[in-house]
């Protein structure tokens, strides 16, 4: 079974934007994790329950990955990922029309609307799902509190606080 780190993004309906944001070229966009440097997969779109959903994962960081084939995996810090989340939220900064987005490990049902609805309604009231960034409208159609501070015009989050450490890091 496949646990993978990365950035998932829900586009909605929103096609256009989904497939804007996915012809990002993936060839400049080298993240640093400490002393690495580890290039990103193509972007991949996919139908997800009536969402358009895109996904960006860095190359040998996840576990079984199907896309990593025979490479090596990198033995990353907490940190180093922490470090990983925050460049891809700065990718993230650069999309528009999305609706939910998350960076971590398997953050796929963290981002469905659907399922933020009828399963993470308390974490989404406590703020525990920090990095969850909403846009506007979900937010508000969510109903949660101004707690949650401005990502950019037109999307709110709890603050990343980064990864910590646990069987999948190397610390």
């Amino acid at each position: 079974m496949a646990i993978c780190f990365g950035l998932v993004v829900i586009f909605g309906d929103d096609i256009e934007a989904a497939r804007a944001a996915a012809r990002i070229d993936p060839k400049p966009w080298v993240l640093r994790a400490g002393a690495h440097r580890i290039p990103l997969h193509r972007p991949m779109l996919a139908k997800v329950g009536g969402y358009t959903e895109l996904s960006i994962l860095p190359v040998a960081v996840s576990w079984h990955c199907g896309l990593d084939g025979s490479l090596p995996r990198f033995q990353l810090t907490a940190a180093e990922l922490t470090e990983l989340g925050h460049q891809f939220y700065e990718l993230l900064a650069q999309f528009r029309g999305y609706v939910a987005a998350k960076v971590g490990w398997d953050p796929e049902s963290l981002v469905n609307p659907a399922e933020l609805r009828d399963e993470w309604s308390a974490e989404l009231n406590d703020g525990s799902l920090h990095g969850l960034v909403l846009c506007d409208t979900l937010h508000a159609e969510l109903g949660l509190s101004s707690d949650y501070e401005v990502f950019q015009p037109g999307y709110r989050w709890i603050p990343y606080r980064g990864e910590e450490p646990s069987g999948l890091t190397a610390d």
